[in-house]
């Protein structure tokens, strides 16, 4: 699942999992509704200077929507289940994009499909140079992108062949910094933060996903 902590004036939101199954970090309805109550929990509490940084456990950022899940629901459902968490995810960008307070997500590892999204939601991305991995595999599984996905992806992917390479190819992109190794991420996206927080942000004219 997820936990926040609050250390000084960050935030710290960590996806959690007991087994290697569970650190994949697959989006289901359950891990959706337990963000959200973070982030509802890190709005309310926001005050100058606040800033958030969200990491995860294990090998992963997250592997994106919990396929598993929806399968298990039943056979002629899994289709309905899948867009039922598409929809349910959309709250999750929404809630990162209007917070507040600025925010670094701390990828130490895969960031795939629904991962990506959930990575480049925050305002600033780092990674470890050689365990983190951003990239959509829905192309790679025949999955079609929700438009806000597309929209997240125009409004956050600079280069216009990155964003081609991104979407059409499924093609691997970088984050704002990369790190030689966790520690040095990790600390980084400490730093980040903190700096960000010094500044006076306005969510006023956040494009509404």
């Amino acid at each position: 699942m997820c936990t926040l902590e609050k250390r000084g004036s960050i935030f710290f939101l960590t996806l959690t999992g007991a087994s290697k199954k569970d650190q994949e970090h697959r989006l289901n309805p359950t891990l959706i509704a337990a963000i959200r109550a973070a982030l509802s929990e890190v709005r309310s509490q926001a005050v100058p200077g606040s800033a958030l940084v969200t990491q995860a456990e294990g090998r992963f950022f997250s592997n994106g929507f919990d396929l598993r899940h929806a399968q298990a629901v039943a056979a002629d459902a899994a289709a309905a289940e899948v867009i039922n968490m598409v929809n349910l995810f959309r709250g999750v960008v929404s809630d990162l994009l209007s917070l507040p307070m600025p925010t670094v997500a701390a990828v130490t590892g895969h960031a795939a499909a629904a991962g990506l999204i959930l990575a480049i939601s925050h305002d600033y991305v780092v990674m470890t140079k050689s365990r983190a991995v951003l990239y959509l595999s829905e192309l790679d599984i025949g999955m079609s992108l929700p438009d806000y996905f597309t929209a997240l992806i125009k409004g956050k992917v600079g280069s216009s062949a990155a964003r081609r390479g991104l979407a059409l190819r499924a093609a691997k992109i970088g984050a704002d910094a990369a790190y030689d190794s966790v520690e040095e991420m990790a600390a980084a996206a400490v730093q980040t933060a903190e700096e960000l927080g010094k500044k006076e942000i306005g969510r006023e004219d956040c494009v509404s996903i």
